[in-house]
């Protein structure tokens, strides 16, 4: 597990519409890294929030695209691909990766990757945000969805 490095970030979210995409596999680690999401969109302000539902996190892509084409402000994806006996997991994350970074590039809105590629589920669990994990995930993708809007702006010109 990293973790180190990893910067404090206080922005604030007032005013934004922020989309939340969250796979449904793996419940108790979901419900960990939404439950961060939510901590963290709350502490930076953010109170249009709506939480959208997928089956997997092969299926985030295509919820954060017509969440961006909504009119969100930023996107938070969440999932959770634990590593079994098979190809699936490499599929299953290089396609998530690539969909999601083609979504946030292609419409310009930021999309905070929340989504974990563990190994197993001890790993997941510690990075969940939950009491006693190390890290809460959910809360950094939020973060630094929020951030990222705020620094495209300072980008604009008046």
């Amino acid at each position: 597990m990293s973790g180190a490095g990893a910067p404090t970030l206080h922005v604030d979210g007032t005013g934004l519409r922020v989309v939340v995409v969250a796979a449904s596999w793996h419940t108790v680690v979901m419900d960990g890294l939404l439950a961060g999401a939510r901590r963290a969109l709350a502490a930076a302000g953010v109170d249009d929030v709506t939480e959208i539902r997928v089956p997997g996190t092969f299926e985030l892509p295509v919820a954060a695209k017509a969440a961006a084409d909504s009119g969100a402000d930023a996107v938070v994806a969440l999932g959770v691909v634990i590593r079994g006996g098979t190809p699936h997991f490499e599929y299953v994350c290089s396609a998530a990766t690539s969909g999601l970074t083609d979504v946030a590039v292609r419409t310009g809105v930021p999309v905070g990757f929340g989504v974990l590629t563990c190994d197993d589920d001890a790993q997941a669990l510690d990075r969940a945000g939950l009491e006693g994990s190390h890290e809460d995930k959910g809360a950094e993708a939020a973060e630094a969805a929020v951030a990222t809007v705020v620094a495209l702006r300072a980008l604009a010109r008046p």
